[in-house]
């Protein structure tokens, strides 16, 4: 059967993702939501069937969701190089705007209206990630009606596995995930080898710590978030249990404050939440290892997405692996309430944090018009206002 042609040009894709990256706020949800509306309902650029293959290969692939999608899409008719272009074109504005931002808090950190813009945003940061945890286990475990959660009830017991576990380590635990993933695959769709028995086969800018970085600290970089890139499932807030526990607990490249800032600014900037990475590798190493960071990361999404993507039909409906992916994201989901219980008890110190988390929370469950940044500007403003007079 002869390949049809597309009715776009690579250029029109890659200026698509680009203009992306640069103004779509809201998370992988609502990305892979203007994705949907924009290339197949507005341009038909894509098929519903080509779009929800991508979407389904993104969902049973580590790293972060929309970026894969993003990458998916770009190789459905351009093959590698779309991937490639498309997935520079998506990350690459977040990118630059996180790098600044780091620059401006290396520089400014210490001074007083930068300590209360970020009381205030740390606190607002807490409600919205509490919101989107919220959504993510309603989207990837069950609804919360009681006859779903008893048909689902080994789903649950994975979450509230994984926010114990969490919440009393204090750190992710990645043969947690994979066993609750192996262990759901063979009790819902053990693969055809278990049935039948068989063996188990140089520019210097002083102040903002732009080139300070050690050898040593950019390899421990790199390993550290090519596993983040290649063990997390879910959308970028699925990364954040492993983050912390390895850039906090483990490696202590930043403290509390430090890190409750980082998710902070993947918040208020548009593209992959996942961009939070290059503003911690910032902050560790400056440029180099913002790249690193960001490099590692979004690498085995990339590889992924590219050598699954020709066969992805017949993979796509193995009932083994579509379940083995359903059990990892019921106890990542979990680990990511239990890392928003961990960070809330840090963030929220008294009255006032507590009140503008709420208010937060708040606003994104009854309006649909004001959106994240906008919610964090304004708590920007009541932070300067509560402790910059």
């Amino acid at each position: 059967m002869e390949k049809q042609q597309p009715n776009y040009k690579l250029t029109d894709l890659v200026l698509y993702f680009l203009k992306l990256g640069t103004w779509g706020f809201g998370g992988p949800v609502a990305l892979v939501g203007y994705m949907n509306r924009d290339l197949v309902e507005n341009k038909g650029w894509l098929t519903e069937e080509e779009y929800k293959e991508g979407l389904a290969l993104a969902q049973l692939a580590p790293g972060p969701l929309a970026a894969q999608l993003g990458i998916y899409i770009g190789f459905v008719h351009y093959r590698f190089l779309g991937a490639t272009l498309v997935g520079l074109a998506f990350v690459l504005p977040s990118f630059g705007m996180v790098v600044l931002l780091g620059m401006a808090y290396k520089l400014y950190s210490g001074l007083s209206w930068m300590q209360s813009v970020f009381y205030g945003v740390s606190a607002s940061v807490i409600g919205i990630i509490a919101i989107s945890a919220y959504k993510l286990t309603i989207k990837s475990v069950s609804d919360l009606s009681i006859i779903t959660m008893k048909s689902k009830w080994l789903l649950w017991l994975f979450y509230l596995l994984g926010i114990v576990v969490t919440v009393v380590t204090q750190k992710e635990d990645i043969l947690l995930f994979a066993g609750c993933g192996i262990f759901y695959m063979l009790v819902k769709a053990p693969p055809k080898w278990i049935r039948k028995r068989t063996v188990l086969p140089a520019l210097i800018l002083t102040g903002t710590g732009f080139w300070q970085y050690e050898g040593k600290t950019l390899q421990e970089l790199g390993w550290f978030f090519l596993k983040a890139g290649a063990l997390v499932f879910g959308s970028g807030l699925a990364v954040v249990p492993f983050l912390h526990s390895g850039a906090v607990d483990q490696y202590h490249w930043l403290n509390e404050q430090e890190f409750v800032d980082a998710v902070a600014v993947a918040m208020i900037t548009p593209g992959p939440v996942v961009i939070t990475v290059a503003f911690i590798g910032y902050l560790v190493a400056g440029f180099p290892g913002a790249c690193v960071a960001a490099f590692a990361t979004f690498l085995p999404c990339y590889l992924f997405t590219v050598a699954f993507a020709p066969s992805f039909k017949k993979i796509a409906k193995n009932a083994s692996i579509k379940e083995f992916v359903n059990g990892i994201t019921a106890v990542v989901v979990g680990a990511l309430v239990g890392a928003v219980i961990i960070i809330a008890s840090r963030a929220i110190v008294d009255i006032p944090t507590t009140v503008i988390a709420l208010g937060a929370g708040l606003v994104l469950v009854y309006s649909k018009k004001i959106k994240e940044p906008q919610i964090i500007l304004l708590a920007a403003i009541i932070g300067l206002m509560i402790k910059g007079f």
